[in-house]
């Protein structure tokens, strides 16, 4: 046996745990998809089943439209109107909502990770059970809409107490309580 010290490649190390850290972030969103995303959702046919991942639908008229279950991942929907539709259960990772009407939408359990909501009008949207990690909401208007139980960066929870007022006139929830937000 040799007296030498024995040495440690904390490099080497440092990355193991740095990709065991990882490994854990993705497994936990995946498993967060997996239960907002498909094990709450009714087991009904959905009326409107086409994928706008990767699209174009800027300026787009959506209003009122049943778009629930489908997928605006990566799509370009700026200067669009959404106005009542119901967006529940959707996947909206890294799409664009820039300066959009979303008012009255409903995304109840939607997954809308690292989405640009920046100037966009978010009266009376219920953001209920929804995960909107790494998202943006600079200078939306959030009057009465209901963010209750959803998964977003603390933030911009903080930049949106600032602005937050009003309740929501489905969920009966304020946006100030639904944010969290301290008096």
């Amino acid at each position: 046996m040799s007296n030498r010290p024995m040495k440690m490649d904390l490099g080497r190390g440092m990355k193991r745990v740095a990709a065991f850290v990882r490994l854990g972030v993705m497994m936990i969103v995946v498993s967060l998809v997996l239960v907002f995303g498909f094990w709450a959702m009714p087991a009904v046919a959905q009326d409107n089943t086409v994928d706008y991942t990767l699209t174009n639908q800027a300026g787009a008229d959506f209003s009122g439209k049943n778009l629930s279950g489908t997928s605006f991942a990566a799509a370009d929907a700026r200067d669009a109107n959404f106005e009542g539709a119901d967006m529940s259960g959707t996947i909206l990772t890294k799409a664009t909502f820039i300066r959009t009407n979303l008012k009255g939408t409903d995304f109840t359990k939607t997954f809308a990770d690292r989405v640009l909501f920046d100037g966009s009008d978010l009266t009376n949207a219920i953001f209920v059970d929804a995960i909107a990690t790494s998202s943006s909401f600079g200078d939306t208007i959030i009057t009465g809409a209901d963010f209750s139980d959803a998964i977003i960066d603390r933030f911009q929870i903080k930049k949106m107490c600032k602005r937050a007022d009003g309740v929501n006139p489905i969920t009966g929830i304020s946006t100030r309580e639904s944010l969290g937000c301290r008096d």
